[in-house]
């Protein structure tokens, strides 16, 4: 699959509890606003999470990689973008970009596996989720 064919942003406000000592958000928090990200980018494009582990799929993170550029301050508004870069066949990566305006603040790539929901193993993408995040 080419790279940017699903880019989905959502928006969230970072709270004073999120940012550290020098006053900006704290690095283990970025993935947090991802995973808020990524549950969001799901709703909008397959529908409830916990209908695709009913059906027995779930996905969980394989490899994680954040480049902090410029952190985050509280009460900034921090959109995050999601582009799909890839979709294997039991793999997804997606290209995280976190900004304030048009500050960048962080961007990385996050590999997520889909797996049998009861066993952890290593499970195909669902064809409706292949096509909902395609385009």
């Amino acid at each position: 699959m080419r790279r940017g064919t699903v880019s989905f942003t959502h928006r969230l406000r970072v709270r004073y509890s999120e940012c550290d000592q020098q006053g900006v958000v704290f690095n283990g928090h970025y993935l947090f606003f991802y995973d808020v990200a990524f549950t969001e980018l799901w709703r909008e494009r397959i529908g409830p999470y916990s209908e695709m582990v009913e059906r027995g799929f779930d996905v969980v993170v394989a490899e994680a990689r954040i480049r902090f550029v410029e952190g985050a301050r509280f009460d900034d508004e921090l959109d995050i973008t999601m582009e799909i870069e890839h979709l294997g066949t039991t793999s997804l990566i997606i290209r995280p970009v976190f900004r304030v305006g048009e500050r960048l603040v962080a961007d990385g790539e996050i590999r997520h596996v889909f797996v049998d929901a009861t066993t952890l193993t290593k499970k195909g993408m669902p064809d409706d989720v292949r096509a909902a995040l395609s385009g």
